[in-house]
C-alpha cells in the first residue's frame, strides 16, 4: 500500500489521528489487538513496529547492541536511532505499560502458588 506524496489539511489530520487514538484506546484485548494491528499494517509495518518496541524495551533493560543486533537482525544504526528516542514520553508511556504487565503477572503467579500450596 502507497500512501500519497500530497500533505493532508493540519486541521483534518489532527482530527484524524484523535480518532484513530480513541480507536487504540477502545481497543480491549491483546487478541484484538493483534489482530486489528496486523491486518491495519503490512507484514513489513508490523515487523518494524514490534521490533522498534523490542529495541526500547531491550536498551532499557541494558541489553548490550550486538546482542539486540544479533536477535533482531537489525543494524547498530537503527539501535542508536530508537536509543535516541528513550527519553520521548511516547516510549516512556510505552515501557512503563510494559513494565506494570510484567509486575502484574509476577504477583499473579507468587498469588497461584500460594494458593495452589493450601
Amino acid at each position: 500500500m502507497r500512501t500519497s506524496s500530497f500533505k493532508l489539511n493540519p486541521i483534518l489530520k489532527n482530527q484524524i489521528g484523535k480518532t484513530f487514538a480513541q480507536l487504540i484506546c477502545d481497543i480491549r484485548s491483546p487478541k484484538e489487538a493483534d489482530t486489528f494491528l496486523k491486518v491495519f499494517f503490512n507484514k513489513s509495518e508490523y515487523e518494524t513496529f514490534i521490533k522498534r518496541m523490542a529495541v526500547a524495551y531491550w536498551l532499557k533493560n541494558n541489553r548490550s547492541y550486538s546482542n539486540i543486533k544479533t536477535n533482531l537482525k537489525i543494524s547498530s544504526a537503527t539501535i542508536a536511532s530508537i536509543q535516541n528516542t528513550l527519553d520521548s514520553e511516547g516510549i516512556k508511556i510505552a515501557l512503563k505499560k510494559i513494565e506494570i504487565e510484567e509486575w502484574a503477572n509476577i504477583w499473579a503467579e507468587k498469588i497461584n502458588k500460594i494458593l495452589k500450596g493450601k
